[in-house]
C-alpha cells in the first residue's frame, strides 16, 4: 500500500521537472529581451517559428497580426535606451510527449514604464537533443484592465 503514494510523489516530481524545462526557453527569451541580446533569443526558437498578436485596432475592431521572427529578433537586438522587461506569472503548462504549450499572463515594461499586458501562448517542440524550442508564439495586448500582481511589479526593482 505504501508503494502507491511513493509512485505519485515521484510522478509529480518528474512532471514538475519537465514543466521547469518547458519554461527554460521562455525565461531565456525574456532574459534576452532584457539584455537586448538577439543571439540569445534566437537560440530558443525553432527555425519555423510563427508569431501572432491578437489585439484591438484604433477603430475598436479585433485583428490578428502576424510578424516575422526575423523582425522580432532584429527589434530585440537593436539598441534602445530603456530595458524591455516582460514580466510573467501564473504559467499553465500542458505536455504530450515532444509537444508542450505554456499559457502565461504578462506585463510589458519599457524601463519601469508600463506599456501593455495580456497573455502569451507558447507552443514548443522537444527536439532530438531533448531541448524545448518555441515554434509558435501568440499574444494578446491591452493597455487597460491589467491586473499585475504586486509581487510581479516588485521585480522591476531587481
Amino acid at each position: 500500500m505504501k508503494i502507491l503514494p511513493v509512485f505519485f510523489l515521484l510522478s509529480f516530481s518528474l512532471l514538475a521537472q519537465e514543466d521547469k524545462r518547458v519554461m527554460e526557453p521562455i525565461n531565456q527569451l525574456f532574459e534576452a529581451m532584457k539584455k537586448g541580446d538577439s543571439a540569445m533569443a534566437h537560440k530558443v526558437f525553432h527555425p519555423v517559428t510563427k508569431l501572432y498578436s491578437v489585439l484591438i485596432d484604433k477603430t475598436g475592431q479585433p485583428i490578428l497580426r502576424d510578424a516575422a521572427i526575423s523582425g522580432f529578433l532584429k527589434a530585440i537586438g537593436t539598441p534602445h535606451k530603456e530595458i524591455w522587461n516582460e514580466l510573467i506569472w501564473s504559467p499553465k503548462i500542458e505536455i504530450d510527449g515532444n509537444f508542450a504549450q505554456a499559457w502565461v499572463s504578462y506585463a510589458f515594461y519599457v524601463g519601469k514604464t508600463f506599456s501593455h499586458c495580456g497573455v502569451d501562448a507558447f507552443q514548443l517542440f522537444k527536439d532530438s537533443s531533448g531541448q524545448w524550442k518555441i515554434f509558435h508564439l501568440a499574444d494578446t495586448r491591452q493597455k487597460e484592465g491589467c491586473k499585475v500582481p504586486g509581487e510581479v511589479r516588485e521585480q522591476l526593482n531587481k
